[in-house]
């Protein structure tokens, strides 16, 4: 009695404690929820996850509980005497005090299985009950579309856990009646008269077993006339997917022919109760599977052997033309035609410069290689951060004639505690003071200045279409698991650690109250959480603050497109996500994995691989936001038709906003989305042919080209602003050159265009069969083994001995200029060292057999296709200004920052090392750049600031240090900085200003 006054006690408080540990992450869940206005998606999902559970769970452990029950009471009152009896009496005496026991944990254990497995489900379960019709029906049974995506799967899941459960009763059924005595594996001794002894299974076993079996009979019959509607997505033949032929005039009939056997078989089942024996079931069980394997299986074999392979293409073309109509369609590329392009291939200077549209626009900057470059020269401090893989955007400048828009490279300046110091390294530091990044940074794609980008910083003054009001970013895709703000300590604000701020927005979860303090130490498994005398009544916690994993936990019924960019809309900078509905459900259309058909080069880096679920319809239905400073998400209905997106609209009621709520000024922002140009553009390598015979040849199959740097990789697509024919304007369009499946030389150019006015158009430039194109990796080995291209990328490297100084190709551009196709690559150098980065070298132009590798873009277009051919790029190179005349503004600092001026050490330079400091013209390009710090300072500290005098000040700056680099030798090391090395902190936060450096939470 003692012992059960101390066990009870103790299994309580663990049971509680279980119960409080389970329950901790829902809890912080709801408040997540909560702090962004999405309860809704978390009380749906909870509840119909909890319904599932209950619903299936008690129905299998009904149905198992209530055989094993039967099979119990129905057993033999007399066993014959057998040693197989004597043997399982021994444990029948063992099990008889147990047996409830026995009943509860075998029921709850298969309750609880498929509860679990069932509560998965609960989108199968949403989109059944809410499903919404698609307008169109399939062309083999004429049910609409969404039968197919919302229902089929439903019913295929129902039928899958009734056969579980029947299967499921059945053993235990047979079990319980072996070890009671209802079914005799050895023959009993002698006869009795009325049978108790003689029969292998008694009568009621017989009969109880008979219920179950004909009831799986019954199940298998649904499974063939279920089995009839999933031949839409068959694969058998020369169609890739949906019936064909066989499917239609040989499989079909199976099917149908089996369902009447199963029911045969169900009835014989049930008349077997009144009769002796299992001969008549199992006769008919017999029959059953010997007609699945020769009518289910031979005969279509047959068929498909000798009647449709002789003349496949014929007998296959009215179903390749349903497998050609539904895929277009499900990919949303129906309106989609090739338009013949002549790529001329004797086009002249004067047709080169007319097209200035393009060639002014020529994207410079490669957004992919870039990140170290914007890292070194806009860092400021080592906490702050650049992602690996920049974003292209297109912003307007001026208004009214004077409005010009151009494509930029942006990123926003991120907090990076990859960067704090050692002795910085500490929970006060990491969670309460370095909080937060700072600022958006941009440089148009077309521009350089001594090799180097045109920064602009976004900030309060410095006007449209960068005037960003709140530059903090709190939420982005480098932020920590968590931040505490509104805590006793002050953030770090800026470059400068005596600048700081304290949070005042709405994002985040408040946690004042201890239990709130408890809940989410546990979380995070973080006693500082709790203990921490910093944090007070108005503080609140930051997380979940990766913005795409912010929307995937407000819209779980989404796919999300890998690349989230940012954008400055209406002063604020906000992360733009693209959201896709899908579905593996649309009859005829070919299926897809998700992940393999949008991989490519830049996948992994900074970009989320997709999952490899198989997909065969795909909308770009919603665009969603997240504000960078309170972490607002707000969902846009952006295809209000797609029945995908109604669906889980009636399911989500009031979380996604209309089309028509949309602002302007955010629409302007909208790209079309990456990923789905990938599956478009794969899809479209086979189906752009739309003649069923010529499909079924597949000698007009496109395929997406290697990456130019590693075959085994496809190219990623980029965007551009530029010119397409038959376009009135130029446009910002997602381009990809495509080349033919048989060979390496291009096939087709792929243009869809991301602006307003023709949002979603696409552009398929078909090239001619007769002439030989070359494809991108054709291209880039042609200008490596070119000899002059080759001298000069030697020149560059410093000497073919030299192994300080690297080359690096930038994104290879294919643009149709003058109706030909132009190649466009950027050079980089960079520094083999830890710090360094590329800058820009030099441009290859490429055209039919002629190569140029030249300093300047405008050079380059000049010895291709004569000189004045590159005039509307002039300027745009190493030294130049821009491709598309000035240089624009001066790069500005940070707001609130120190200074935005790199400065380099005697030993090296940004971008090149070598060289020694006792060389006079070294030492005056180092004065300078010294002279030029000081000036930007002075310019800085003037109140307000002198910003034409910081300007200048830049600019001597840039020339100082391009003068460096070409002087510098190899021998040296560059050793860059944005500005000088942090300070080392106090070991007790003094101030609210000062960085903690202590281990563990003050007070």
């Amino acid at each position: 009695m003692t012992r059960l006054r101390v066990i009870v006690p103790l299994l309580v408080v663990a049971v509680l404690v279980v119960l409080f540990l389970t329950l901790m992450p829902l809890y912080t869940d709801l408040l997540f929820y909560r702090s962004v206005n999405f309860s809704k998606v978390f009380t749906t999902v909870l509840w119909t996850r909890v319904l599932l559970f209950v619903l299936f769970g008690a129905v299998m452990a009904v149905a198992i509980g209530t055989n094993l029950v039967l099979a119990y009471k129905l057993r033999p009152p007399i066993r014959p005497l057998s040693v197989e009896q004597q043997n399982l009496e021994r444990y029948r005496t063992a099990l008889e005090p147990y047996l409830v026991l026995v009943l509860l944990g075998v029921t709850t254990v298969f309750g609880l299985a498929a509860g679990l497995s069932a509560s998965g489900r609960w989108r199968t379960w949403l989109q059944w009950i809410n499903g919404q019709s698609f307008g169109v029906e399939d062309p083999q049974f004429h049910r609409d579309i969404s039968y197919y995506a919302f229902t089929y799967p439903f019913e295929r899941f129902l039928l899958g856990f009734l056969l579980s459960a029947v299967i499921l009763s059945l053993l235990v059924a047979v079990i319980t009646y072996y070890l009671f005595g209802g079914i005799r594996i050895q023959m009993p001794r002698a006869r009795s008269a009325r049978g108790i002894a003689g029969d292998r299974v008694t009568p009621a076993a017989k009969a109880h077993l008979s219920v179950l079996l004909g009831l799986l009979a019954l199940l298998k019959a649904w499974g063939y006339y279920l089995d009839r509607f999933g031949l839409v997505f068959s694969s058998r033949g020369a169609v890739s997917t949906g019936a064909g032929y066989t499917d239609v005039h040989a499989v079909l009939p199976a099917k149908l022919i089996l369902l009447f056997i199963s029911l045969a078989c169900a009835g014989l089942f049930i008349y077997n109760i009144f009769q002796r024996g299992w001969m008549l079931p199992l006769l008919g069980t017999g029959i059953l599977v010997l007609s699945a394997a020769v009518i289910g299986g031979i005969y279509p074999a047959i068929v498909q052997q000798f009647q449709v392979k002789p003349t496949e293409a014929s007998r296959e073309a009215p179903y390749i033309a349903r497998n050609i109509e539904a895929t277009r369609a499900a990919y949303g590329i129906a309106d989609v035609r090739p338009m013949d392009y002549k790529a001329a291939q004797d086009i002249s200077a004067e047709d080169v410069a007319k097209d200035v549209s393009t060639v002014s626009n020529v994207r410079l900057l490669d957004p992919n290689k870039l990140s170290k470059t914007f890292t070194q020269q806009r860092q400021f401090r080592g906490w702050y951060g650049f992602p690996e893989t920049l974003d292209v955007d297109r912003y307007t400048v001026g208004t009214g004639e004077d409005a010009v828009t151009k494509d930029y490279v942006v990123a926003v300046r991120e907090l990076d505690q990859r960067g704090l110091a050692p002795e910085q390294r500490n929970w006060i530091n990491e969670h309460l003071i370095y909080t937060h990044g700072k600022g958006f940074v941009a440089a148009p794609a077309n521009t350089v200045k001594e090799g180097m980008p045109v920064f602009q910083e976004g900030g309060p003054t410095t006007g449209e279409p960068f005037n960003v009001t709140e530059s903090r970013i709190y939420f982005g895709e480098m932020s920590p698991e968590y931040s505490i703000v509104g805590t006793r300590q002050q953030e770090i604000d800026g470059a400068d650690t005596n600048q700081t701020t304290s949070y005042t927005g709405d994002g985040g979860v408040s946690i004042g109250s201890p239990f709130k303090r408890l809940v989410f130490s546990l979380r995070f498994w973080d006693q500082n959480i709790f203990f921490s005398s910093d944090i007070t009544d108005e503080s609140r916690i930051l997380y979940e603050r990766n913005p795409r994993d912010r929307v995937a936990k407000v819209a779980p019924w989404l796919t999300l497109d890998g690349d989230p960019y940012p954008a400055v809309v209406d002063g604020r900078v906000t992360w733009i996500i693209d959201g896709y509905t899908t579905s593996d459900g649309y009859p005829y259309s070919a299926r897809n994995t998700l992940g393999e058909v949008t991989a490519d080069a830049l996948t992994g880096q900074n970009r989320a691989e997709q999952p490899a679920n198989q997909v065969n319809y795909i909308r770009n239905s919603v665009k969603a936001t997240v504000d960078a400073y309170d972490g607002t998400v707000t969902l846009y209905a952006f295809d209000e038709q797609d029945p995908v997106l109604r669906t889980w609209m009636r399911a989500f009621p009031g979380t996604v906003k209309p089309a028509k709520d949309i602002p302007e000024s955010l629409r302007a922002h909208f790209r079309y989305p990456e990923d789905l140009f990938k599956v478009q553009r794969d899809v479209l390598s086979a189906y752009h042919v739309t003649d069923p015979r010529a499909f079924y040849s597949q000698e007009d199959f496109w395929a997406v080209s290697p990456a130019p740097d590693d075959e085994n990789k496809d190219q990623p697509p980029f965007y551009v602003y530029s010119q397409l024919p038959e376009h009135g304007a130029p446009s910002f369009n997602l381009t990809s050159p495509l080349i033919s499946r048989r060979s390496s030389k291009l096939a087709s150019y792929v243009a869809v265009s991301s602006d307003p006015r023709n949002y979603g158009e696409f552009q398929v430039l078909r090239l001619p069969q007769g002439e030989t194109i070359e494809g991108p990796a054709q291209v880039q080995n042609r200008i490596e083994t070119d000899s002059e291209a080759a001298e000069q990328l030697t020149l560059w490297r410093g000497g073919s001995s030299n192994t300080t100084i690297r080359t690096i190709e930038g994104n290879l551009l294919t643009l149709p200029i003058a109706d030909g196709l132009v190649y466009i690559e950027p050079y980089y150098v960079q520094a083999n060292a830890s710090n360094g980065f590329p800058t820009l070298q030099g441009v290859a132009v490429v055209y039919g057999n002629k190569v140029a590798l030249k300093d300047s873009l405008q050079a380059a277009l000049d010895d291709v296709f004569g000189p004045g051919a590159g005039a509307p790029a002039a300027g745009a190179g190493v030294g130049g200004g821009g491709g598309g005349g000035e240089a624009g503004p001066p790069s500005t600092p940070p707001p609130g920052g120190t200074t935005a001026t790199p400065s380099p050490s005697v030993t090296g330079s940004p971008g090149v090392p070598g060289g020694t400091a006792a060389d006079p013209a070294l030492r005056q390009a180092l004065a300078d750049i010294t002279a030029a710090q000081e000036a930007s300072r002075q310019a800085l500290a003037k109140n307000p600031p002198d910003w034409v005098a910081y300007g200048k000040a830049q600019d001597d700056l840039a020339k100082a240090i391009s003068r460096a680099n070409g002087l510098l030798g190899p021998a040296a090391t560059p050793s860059p900085s944005a500005t000088p090395a942090p300070p080392a902190t106090p070991a007790t936060p003094a101030t609210p200003a000062t960085p903690a450096t202590s281990a563990g939470p003050s007070g």
